[in-house]
């Protein structure tokens, strides 16, 4: 059952760091900035909770989403049908079978070995979504990513500006120092951290590939620089249309978790010609 994978330590941990978070950052830090009785107190609160609940939303979607499991009848056809004319001059790729389920297994797609099947499209397993990353929940796991960013560096900068207009002189405030220092420093940590992580996958997103397919790259890339050639991601198939085929085609759909009417069976992608 989906609804059993948020029994575990790791989702426990992620929404007991978020909301701490959210805790010391409107009921100590706004509050103590600005107050939350007053017009900019409100305004950052309502900001901050809403990426937050943004947050939740993309991450329980994330977790309870199938990323993708491969047709029991699914066997792949080389003469045209499911696969473009490109993959049908690829018979080696495209009957390769899983050693471990014993069926074909699609283009992109590959076994977990934490999920013991094999996932359409798989970009990783997440052990913070206790779930595998995959065709059908990339989408809501790239905007998690994007929100627990943005909420890291919204906190960060809460705490940097209390900090900043404190008057550490007065009486009192002198043993708070260290209570912003470890917060100050665990939210910038945690923001370097989630923006690095962010800054990947917008670069997976504009190229079309998973984290898999990228370390596969590399190599590729190397083999490559070794013949004389140039390599190039077989999925690659330009800026815009990268985009479009995981967050849509309707830009006002982008940033909406859950809007994957655009996604087909996963089991076929096009590839661009003279990618051997």
């Amino acid at each position: 059952m989906k609804w059993e994978r948020l029994l575990s330590v790791p989702i426990f941990s992620v929404l007991l760091m978020i909301g701490f978070m959210y805790y010391v950052t409107v009921f100590f830090f706004i509050a103590d900035w600005v107050g939350l009785q007053s017009s900019a107190g409100s305004i950052n609160v309502i900001a901050f909770t809403l990426l937050i609940c943004y947050f939740l939303f993309s991450f329980f979607a994330c977790v309870l989403t199938d990323p993708g499991h491969v047709p029991s009848s699914y066997v792949p056809d080389v003469e045209g049908g499911e696969v473009s004319d490109q993959e049908s001059r690829r018979p080696a790729v495209q009957q390769r079978k899983c050693e471990t389920c014993l069926n074909y297994k699609p283009p992109r797609c590959h076994h977990c070995r934490v999920c013991r099947r094999c996932v359409l499209k798989m970009d990783h397993h997440c052990i913070w979504t206790n779930n595998c990353i995959g065709y059908w929940n990339y989408k809501a796991f790239f905007m998690l990513v994007l929100s627990a960013t943005l909420g890291s560096i919204y906190s960060t900068v809460i705490i940097i500006t209390s900090a900043v207009q404190r008057d550490w002189e007065s009486p009192g405030w002198a043993s708070n120092k260290i209570y912003y220092v470890v917060c100050g420093i665990y939210m910038s940590c945690l923001s370097l951290v989630l923006g690095t992580l962010l800054g990947r996958h917008i670069f997976l997103l504009f190229h079309n590939m998973t984290t898999i397919e990228s370390y596969e790259a590399t190599r590729g890339a190397w083999l490559a620089r070794k013949s004389g050639l140039t390599y190039r991601h077989p999925y690659d198939l330009g800026f815009y249309k990268n985009i479009t085929l995981v967050l849509g085609p309707n830009i006002l759909k982008w940033f909406w978790p859950t809007a994957v009417g655009h996604l087909k069976y996963g089991t076929s992608f096009r590839m661009i010609p003279n990618t051997s």
